[in-house]
């Protein structure tokens, strides 16, 4: 291990089955503009989602590729929108792997983003069932008293989900539904997707300019033409 290695401390992007891949995609993007650090963890039902919902089949041993053909589509659909997003630093461990660096708490994180949060990781997150790396990862963050933020993408939500969702913010999470706000003036689904990234890095202290912030002002997010 280098002198660099020993200096890395990412964040740890979860990514579960939920629909909603282009938000995990923004909230990647934020992080790697921000010059931040990043270990990806993708389970196996949101390579399902991410193959149903982009085409893309997220493959172990061509990750990079198909990460950087994820980050670079739009949230309509369309290849290419973003270029030149850069991945050298990230790390990718598979799902199924619990003897990864993220599941050790003397592994060196600064915390962890779910994104999209589905209700099932929701409960095996909030019951401590660690069933894969990124409920272990998930666990791992909470007892170290790491940042945690979970953006549940699930409507409508039961009240087993409700109370899942109160025990995560109990243990010090942020709970971050993938909600969109409207009145920082959106024209495109981009729009959308960026405020729910933008607001998930602003749970985790990431700088970024993904949306239009309120100023107190009415009607500053109204287009003119």
């Amino acid at each position: 291990m280098n002198a660099g290695e020993t200096q890395r401390r990412p964040w740890i992007v979860g990514v579960s089955g939920a629909s909603g891949t282009p938000y995990a995609a923004a909230v990647l993007r934020g992080l790697l503009d921000a010059g931040e650090s990043v270990d990806l963890v993708v389970s196996r039902a949101s390579r399902l989602t991410l193959l149903d919902e982009t085409g893309i089949a997220f493959r172990d041993a061509h990750w990079r590729d198909d990460l950087r053909q994820w980050l670079g589509r739009g949230a309509d659909g369309k290849p290419g929108v973003f270029g030149g997003v850069r991945v050298d630093d990230v790390r990718h461990w598979a799902a199924g792997d619990l003897a990864a660096g993220p599941s050790s708490g003397s592994y060196p994180a600064k915390g962890m983003l779910i994104v999209p949060a589905s209700t099932a990781c929701v409960a095996g997150v909030a019951l401590g069932l660690s069933k894969d790396l990124l409920q272990r990862a998930a666990s791992v963050t909470l007892k170290e008293r790491r940042t945690l933020v979970v953006s549940v993408r699930e409507t409508p939500l039961n009240g087993q989900t409700l109370r899942h969702l109160v025990t995560l913010d109990d243990a010090g999470a942020s709970v971050v539904p993938a909600s969109p706000g409207f009145y920082a003036g959106a024209t495109h689904i981009q729009d959308l997707v960026d405020f729910v990234a933008g607001r998930v890095l602003d749970a985790a202290g990431v700088e970024h300019g993904l949306y239009r912030r309120w100023r107190g002002e009415l009607g500053g997010g109204a287009r003119t033409t």
